[in-house]
C-alpha cells in the first residue's frame, strides 16, 4: 500500500468533500478524486460512500482513517524529537467552541494562552450548530451538553445558567417588563429548532405559549446582539448577559434549566504534550470563573 494514499484519506475525512480535502493537501480537486479512485481500484476496497452531500466513510475507512491520524500524530512527535524540541509544547492545537462562547469566555484565555506558549499553533474553529461541534478534526472541544457520550473524555467546568435579559432601553420603552406574570406582551429573541434543546427549550414552551412576537435566530451570539440593542427580550447564558453592562438581568436563573459545561478531548491526541498542556491550561482558568458562569439566585 502506498503510504501517501493514509495522506488522502485523512484529507477527505477531515474535509467532508473533494474541494476541502484539496485545500488541505494544497492541490487541486480533481486530483484528489484521481487519487481516490485510483487507491480504490487498486486495493479493491471502497473507503468512501459518495452522495449529494459529500462523502461518508465506510467501516473500511474508517480504519485507515484511524490508522492515518496515528500516524499523523507519530510523523508530528517524531519531528519534534529530530529537531531536539520534545520537552516543548510545539505546533498546532485547534480548539472547537461556539462563536458566543468564544467571545464571551475564551477569548481573554487563550490570549494568555499564546502569550505564555508561543510555539503553540492555536486553530480555532466555532459553530453556530452545538450539536455539530465533535469536530473530527478537533483536538479540543468546549461544549454546553448535560450527558455526555460515555465514550468521550474530558472535563466537566461549571454549571451554565441562564436568564431573561433586556437592553436598558427596551426595559424603559416597556417600563421594566414583567416577564414573570405577562411575558407575551413583549417580544421575544429565540432560538430556532438547530439548538433549542440548549437553551432552555422548556422554559419558552411553558411561558411562551401565548407570546405573539418573536425574532428566531440559529446563532446564540445574534441573540445576543439583538438583545443588547433593544430588539427584544432574551433567555441568555448569565456569563454573556451579566458581563454586557447595557443589558438588564430581569429574572433570577432559571430553575432546572442549567446546563453544563464541559472540555472534551479527542482520544487520538490526547496524548501529545501540546494538546494536555493546553487542555490543563484551560481547565485551570475556566474553572476559575465558575462564579461567572453560575450565578446564585438574587446575586
Amino acid at each position: 500500500m502506498d503510504w501517501d494514499y493514509l495522506r488522502y484519506i485523512r484529507a477527505l475525512a477531515i474535509g467532508g468533500t473533494l474541494a476541502k480535502a484539496g485545500e488541505l493537501l494544497g492541490v487541486h480537486q480533481t486530483t484528489v478524486l484521481r487519487r481516490l479512485d485510483q487507491m480504490e481500484e487498486s486495493l479493491g476496497v471502497q473507503f468512501f460512500e459518495r452522495n449529494q452531500n459529500g462523502l461518508q466513510l465506510t467501516p473500511v475507512g474508517e480504519m485507515a482513517f484511524r490508522e492515518a491520524e496515528r500516524l499523523a500524530t507519530d510523523m508530528e512527535n517524531l519531528e519534534r524529537k529530530l529537531v531536539g524540541q520534545d520537552g516543548a509544547p510545539v505546533g498546532k492545537v485547534r480548539l472547537a467552541a461556539e462563536d458566543a462562547m468564544l467571545n464571551g469566555l475564551l477569548s481573554p484565555i487563550l490570549a494568555e494562552l499564546v502569550r505564555e506558549y508561543p510555539h503553540i499553533e492555536l486553530e480555532v474553529l466555532t459553530d453556530n450548530d452545538v450539536a455539530n461541534l465533535s469536530h473530527r478534526e478537533a483536538d479540543l472541544t468546549l461544549r454546553p451538553e448535560n450527558k455526555p457520550q460515555a465514550t468521550l473524555e474530558g472535563e466537566r467546568i461549571a454549571a451554565i445558567e441562564s436568564a431573561v435579559y433586556g437592553s436598558a432601553q427596551y426595559c424603559r420603552r416597556n417600563r421594566k417588563p414583567d416577564v414573570a406574570n405577562r411575558p407575551q406582551d413583549y417580544t421575544w429573541i429565540v432560538p430556532d429548532e438547530t439548538f433549542s434543546h440548549l437553551a432552555t427549550g422548556r422554559w419558552y414552551r411553558k411561558h411562551l405559549k401565548n407570546a405573539s412576537s418573536f425574532i428566531r435566530c440559529n446563532s446564540l451570539q445574534s441573540m445576543y446582539a439583538l438583545a443588547r440593542d433593544g430588539a427584544g427580550l432574551a433567555v441568555l447564558p448569565c456569563y454573556l448577559g451579566e458581563a454586557e453592562r447595557s443589558l438588564r438581568r430581569l429574572s433570577d436563573p432559571l430553575e432546572g434549566e442549567n446546563v453544563d459545561l464541559w472540555l472534551h478531548v479527542n482520544q487520538d491526541t490526547q496524548q501529545m504534550a501540546r494538546v494536555r498542556i493546553v487542555m490543563e491550561f484551560l481547565v485551570g482558568r475556566l474553572q476559575s470563573l465558575e462564579s461567572d458562569i453560575e450565578i446564585s439566585n438574587g446575586g
